[in-house]
């Protein structure tokens, strides 16, 4: 993700938790959601309060999404580090259709 002039930090701990990518500078954290957080949303809520307490946004894609719709992710991704953070957002429906970037501003 070095293309987006930041660095992340793949599987980088935080607390008690791992997240998968993490912008130290500015926060944000990308999360890469495979089929079981459908059973863990619970779980992934007291995860992403305990991130956003520590003054994280946390973006989350279905694991899929980068490699069905790269620049989508990377969109989004691009206008959280440009906006400075947005509010938490949940894996996107439909596996691989980011929302409108457009809708971000």
């Amino acid at each position: 993700m070095e293309q987006l002039g930041v660095k992340f930090r793949r599987q980088h701990p935080l607390g008690n938790y791992i997240a998968d990518f993490v912008c130290l500078s500015p926060k944000l954290i990308v999360e890469l959601d495979g089929s079981q957080h459908a059973e863990r949303r619970a779980y992934d809520a007291i995860r992403d309060e305990f991130f956003r307490n520590q003054g994280f946004v946390v973006l989350r894609f279905a694991s899929n999404e980068p490699f069905v719709n790269l620049e989508g992710v990377l969109t989004l991704i691009a206008a959280a580090l440009v906006a400075g953070g947005l509010p938490p957002s949940q894996p996107s429906p439909g596996g691989g259709k980011s929302q409108d970037p457009r809708s971000l501003s």
